[in-house]
């Protein structure tokens, strides 16, 4: 998978994403954008996680959802 395909899959589950996890603004949204370690630090950051936590969360999701990064 390609960068343009990274950036193409992450516009079509940043509505789940949002959905899954409802603190994450449009801003943080804005610098995930398709990186998964964004996505961790950001959960760690704004749920108050551990890293391991917020890892297990986004693994979980990436299963129910098919996604890869």
């Amino acid at each position: 998978m390609n960068k343009d395909e990274i950036g193409g899959n992450w516009k079509q589950f940043k509505g789940n994403v949002k959905e899954k996890w409802g603190k994450l603004t449009d801003d943080d949204m804005t610098v995930i954008e398709g990186k998964r370690d964004q996505l961790v630090g950001k959960i760690q950051e704004r749920y108050g996680s551990s890293k391991d936590d917020a890892e297990k969360e986004v693994v979980d999701w990436e299963t129910r959802n098919n996604y890869r990064w």
